[in-house]
């Protein structure tokens, strides 16, 4: 009886949590986020808009989270950022094409190899695992591109997505990224 109170103990957690952000680390987060998702959308609809490729997935979303709101973080930094996601695409890619006639098995081990592969390789980026599993679940379109989704949407968007951040989030003083490269 014990063990198992000792694991439901667990599960109340041992902090509290983390301070507000003050007015200008909100503003600078929202800006980041604003001009970091608007060129990767607007190439998406604009220019890439009735052809096969598309820029935008879903995961970029997240990752603007971590690159502009949360700097600091050692899962928003560069190698985190791109390495995740190139690592993620191709892991998804290769699941979809080996199990696509089990997506649920598919899904799941794209995503945990995923996660997998990011931890062995020091670019664990919490976005990288929707990255691979939208390889898997993703439209047809997306499925169409094969391992060139590893290169467009993937590692264009984010590399897109770090130009932005490296140069927005060092205009204020009180903000610097990245934290570290490698």
């Amino acid at each position: 009886m014990g063990r198992i109170m000792d694991y439901f103990s667990k599960m109340k957690g041992t902090t509290k949590s983390p301070p507000s952000v003050s007015l200008s680390e909100t503003l600078w987060s929202w800006v980041g986020a604003f001009l970091g998702m608007a060129p990767v959308s607007y190439i998406n609809y604009n220019i890439l808009d009735g052809t096969d490729y598309v820029l935008i997935i879903g995961s970029f979303g997240a990752s603007a989270v971590l690159i502009y709101g949360a700097i600091k973080s050692p899962l928003a930094q560069p190698r985190n950022l791109f390495g995740g996601h190139v690592i993620s695409a191709f892991i998804g890619v290769t699941f979809y094409q080996l199990l696509h006639a089990h997506m649920w098995l598919a899904a799941a081990v794209a995503v945990a190899t995923a996660i997998a592969i990011m931890h062995a390789t020091k670019t664990l980026h919490p976005p990288g695992g929707a990255t691979a599993l939208i390889a898997v679940i993703g439209s047809q379109k997306i499925h169409n591109l094969g391992y060139l989704y590893v290169i467009i949407p993937v590692a264009l968007g984010a590399i897109i997505m770090l130009v932005v951040a490296l140069l927005v989030n060092n205009i204020s003083k009180n903000r610097r990224y990245p934290e570290f490269w490698i």
